[in-house]
């Protein structure tokens, strides 16, 4: 399997350090990163940077886990969930269970901007969108329902219930509960073609930080179901007297360790930023030993890590004087460099 994250700057010294201003997020999402460079390049905020780049994303589907069109619920719903941070004032939109609008990091940042609250869900949130001027459009593509489709032909295989009748290991609901079961941890459905998010954090020349995500969730999830990605802390945080942090994964998992805001905090303390999320992710696997996810941090003097929770490749691209550099860890934590 493969991970990989993406990073811009005007130049790179080093391996783990860049001049700024400073674009980093997860994946190989070209798109996002660039998109979010080039409104710092023009003068842009970093507010501007992360909307935009995470609203690019949306635009094209991303992997399939961002945007309109991806992870149908067990009732081939496609919702949206999305975080944005402003590091130097602290303030925070997101929206959790979005329906209906496109555009779920604008709508976050409309929470932010418009409203004195930090967290709208549901159809309440799709309402506000509305009411601020977004679109309402049909979610659900073609490819949507097929992957419905086909889920429904096997059984709603895999499925997130348990605890419950019928067997949900075997067939589809409706679903009653049954007692609940002393049983071991079995296999997670979270994996490379699932990691539901794209992370997202800007740093300007000035020293001001951004940080936002966006994503539509798991494959197949139960309708309602809110992972990591709007949950301040989980998802992404940012302090501009520090620096930020993102994770991606399993956020099931990774929202009961808020290991963006704990990476942060690690980074206030003293370790440089991929000490950082590696204590994070080390924390989380602890528990959960076959935990699928990263966290990607930065600080504000523009160093910046990541660490992965599994046995994966792991990459970082950077962009300096036109030329692409790519940097490959193995398992072992051997690299080597090309560049294209």
């Amino acid at each position: 399997m493969f991970l990989s994250f993406f990073l811009i700057s005007s130049f790179s010294f080093s391996l783990g350090q860049a001049s700024l201003p400073l674009v980093v997020n997860t994946w190989p999402f070209k798109s996002a990163a660039t998109s979010a460079w080039s409104v710092l390049r023009s003068g842009g905020s970093v507010l501007d940077a992360v909307e935009k780049g995470c609203a690019r994303c949306e635009v094209e589907q991303c992997d399939g886990s961002v945007g309109f069109g991806g992870s149908p619920d067990e009732s081939g719903e496609t919702t949206l969930d999305a975080l944005i941070m402003n590091g130097n004032t602290m303030e925070v939109g997101a929206v959790a269970d979005l329906r209906r609008i496109k555009n779920a990091i604008g709508v976050a940042r409309a929470v932010m901007e418009r409203t004195e609250h930090t967290m709208l869900v549901g159809e309440a949130a799709s309402v506000f969108a509305e009411n601020m001027g977004f679109v309402a459009e049909d979610l659900t593509t073609n490819k949507s329902l097929n992957i419905f489709s086909l889920w429904l032909k096997g059984n709603c295989q895999p499925n997130y219930r348990k605890n419950v009748s019928p067997d949900a290991s075997k067939s589809c609901g409706p679903y009653r509960p049954q007692a609940v079961q002393t049983q071991t941890r079995g296999p997670r459905h979270v994996g490379i073609h699932s990691h539901d998010t794209i992370g997202m954090i800007a740093l300007d020349q000035n020293g001001h930080i951004a940080a936002g995500t966006s994503t539509n969730g798991l494959n197949h999830k139960v309708p309602g179901r809110v992972g990591d990605s709007p949950i301040i802390g989980a998802g992404a945080y940012a302090d501009g007297s520090v620096g930020a942090a993102a994770a991606t994964g399993d956020g099931d998992i990774m929202m009961r360790f808020l290991p963006s805001y704990l990476a942060v905090e690690l980074m206030r303390a003293g370790a440089d930023p991929s000490a950082a999320c590696k204590s994070a992710i080390s924390r989380i696997k602890r528990h959960y030993s076959d935990f699928f996810g990263a966290v990607i941090c930065a600080n504000i003097t523009g160093h910046y890590g990541k660490c992965v929770g599994s046995q994966i490749q792991t990459a970082i691209f950077f962009f300096f004087q036109k030329v692409m550099t790519q940097i490959y860890w193995d398992s072992r934590g051997k690299n080597g460099m090309i560049n294209t």
